[in-house]
């Protein structure tokens, strides 16, 4: 089984630094790119697509050493550490070492070239994109500062006694951690520098109202709601710093009625409430504004609510590396001590954006997935409070009642649900995949269960709800032309077209409107090519008629 490249480990052949193979111009900007994001790890000595060395190499602790120093000169504000020649199970060795992270400076080759880590790519840098990376530095920077030397004495004692309880009572933190005393876990969360003064986040957690009003820009938020014609009918805003993090969370959440309103559908001789906005989605929203806000730029926190939408702003924007195409599998974080706070507090979805959870509650509910904006100064992400599909509503409930499916086979089944049949290529797009390989692992044993079915072959494969689903689920559902055969649809076609004469494709579309016009379209070409229809006139004009042979 091959080993897989990610954000913070790449491994490169033993050829890259010996012989005339040798490539030290591409490792160097490996190391470049993993010090400009989060750290790393090279590993030399491993072929691409092998899981191990060769049974027969050894490596030297000459080649090793001269490799790293090689690296050093090549680079400049490069970290090198615990470089490691390891001795495989299979008696191969392979070397390693890892790269700190910058967190004051930008990394650079010697030639001056900047790259920053993305996924398992070295990313260059240049233009704008350096004034990103520069104020991604200075947000990292940002948590561990300690502005006005407050010592724990002078901080806010109700706060580090919370902050403390709520650690050692959290299913998510090890014993280890919880048996520490006081200034040890202040210390391991950075609260605390060692000289004892709070940090910034210590600030943020432990200090009084007037000492968190005394950071450049602390935590602010406005609640605002909009009527139909987009006139604010109500505000409350958190501006006097009274709340840590979770405190200001909760108080949120209580505050927000307006998002926890839901609409009542009939379920069989019950009625159901499906709330406008998922609870889980909710929380991992507004924590990620908090989690993922650049504390280095003035700004509030702005939650929106409209009548159909509600839209979340942090000031900045996306972590360097994070687009809206990619979010939902990337993991950059901005402010890596905060979210280790959150995520330690059962407040965040783990590590990184909690993009997953938010993908599966939104396709479980049938509701469209987030739009998300993005430039240096502000992120938004909208979600759709949505008109409820009941009847792929009901056949996700009967599904999760007797079938076992992971997270990812979820929310491929809402999407697919929601949009009754979808090509493979745009299942891929709506989850941010580039290959079809990528896509088998979320569509699971959805195939294998006969939940799902697939037409087609390669980029022409379709998805579509099984049909024998509803027979076994006697769900009353009432049938749809999206998803009928393509060959039932051409002898649709050419029956409309022997009672109806001669027809345009948009008059064609018409009488079938559950038919997508691409595949009208695409049956309409396959029937000419046949002979079993001819076309007349000019390309704008063209209209279609059966055959002399056929009628």
């Amino acid at each position: 089984m091959a080993v897989f490249e990610d954000s913070q480990i790449d491994y490169k052949s033993l050829k890259k630094v010996t012989g005339k193979t040798a490539d030290f111009s591409s490792l160097a900007e490996t190391c470049v790119a993993f010090a400009n994001a989060q750290g790393g790890e090279l590993v030399i000595g491993i072929e691409d697509k092998e899981a191990a060395p060769d049974e027969n190499q050894k490596i030297s602790t000459e080649i090793m050493n001269k490799t790293v120093a090689r690296l050093r000169d090549m680079t400049d504000a490069v970290g090198f550490v615990n470089p490691e020649i390891i001795t495989h199970e299979n008696g191969g060795q392979y070397f390693k070492f890892s790269i700190f992270p910058t967190t004051r400076t930008i990394a650079t080759t010697s030639s001056g070239k900047v790259f920053v880590r993305v996924t398992d790519n070295s990313v260059p840098i240049a233009g704008e994109e350096l004034t990103n990376l520069a104020a991604e530095k200075n947000a990292f920077q940002w948590e561990l500062v300690s502005v006005g030397k407050i010592t724990l004495d002078q901080a806010d004692i109700n706060e580090v006694t919370y902050f403390v309880e709520q650690i050692q009572e959290s299913k998510l933190v090890s014993d280890f951690i919880k048996q520490k005393t006081t200034e040890e876990i202040l210390e391991h969360y950075q609260l605390i520098n060692q000289e004892g003064h709070l940090t910034n986040l210590g600030t943020i957690w432990l200090g009084k109202a007037s000492q968190r009003a005394r950071l450049s820009y602390p935590i602010t938020v406005q609640y605002i709601v909009y009527n139909d014609l987009e006139e604010k009918i109500r505000k409350k805003d958190w501006h006097f710093h009274l709340h840590n993090p979770k405190k200001l969370l909760l108080e949120i959440e209580k505050e927000a009625v307006e998002l926890n309103y839901s609409t009542e559908i009939s379920s069989g001789l019950f009625r159901k409430q499906i709330r406008n906005y998922p609870t889980e989605v909710i929380r991992e929203l507004l924590t990620n504004a908090i989690a993922h806000k650049r504390y280095t730029l003035s700004g509030d926190i702005f939650i929106e609510v409209y009548p159909d939408r509600m839209v979340i702003s942090n000031p900045g924007g996306l972590p360097l590396g994070i687009t809206a195409n990619n979010i939902l599998h990337e993991r950059q974080r901005r402010n890596p001590h905060l979210i280790l706070t959150l995520q330690d507090l059962g407040l965040m979805e783990g590590e990184g954006s909690g993009y997953d959870l938010i993908y599966e509650k939104l396709a479980r509910e049938i509701k469209p997935l987030p739009n998300i904006e993005s430039n240096f100064n502000k992120t938004s992400v909208t979600i759709y409070s949505g008109v409820v599909n009941k009847e792929a509503l009901e056949i996700l409930d009967y599904v999760a009642q007797h079938f076992k499916l992971s997270q990812k086979e979820f929310t491929v089944l809402g999407i697919i649900a929601s949009e009754k049949k979808i090509l493979s290529t745009q299942l891929s797009q709506k989850l941010q995949l580039n290959t079809e390989d990528r896509l088998s692992s979320w569509i699971g044993s959805l195939l294998e269960k006969n939940i799902l079915m697939s037409r087609g072959i390669k980029k022409g494969t379709e998805y579509l709800l099984n049909p024998a689903l509803f027979a076994q689920s006697k769900l009353n559902i009432k049938p749809s032309l999206k998803t009928i055969d393509k060959e039932q649809l051409k002898h649709l076609i050419m029956e409309y077209l022997k009672y109806n004469g001669e027809r345009s494709k948009r008059e064609i579309h018409q009488h079938i409107q559950d038919v997508e016009i691409d595949d009208v379209q695409k049956c309409l070409y396959r029937l000419v090519e046949s002979e079993k229809l001819t076309t007349t006139g000019a390309r704008r004009n063209r209209k279609y008629i059966l055959h002399k042979k056929n009628k």
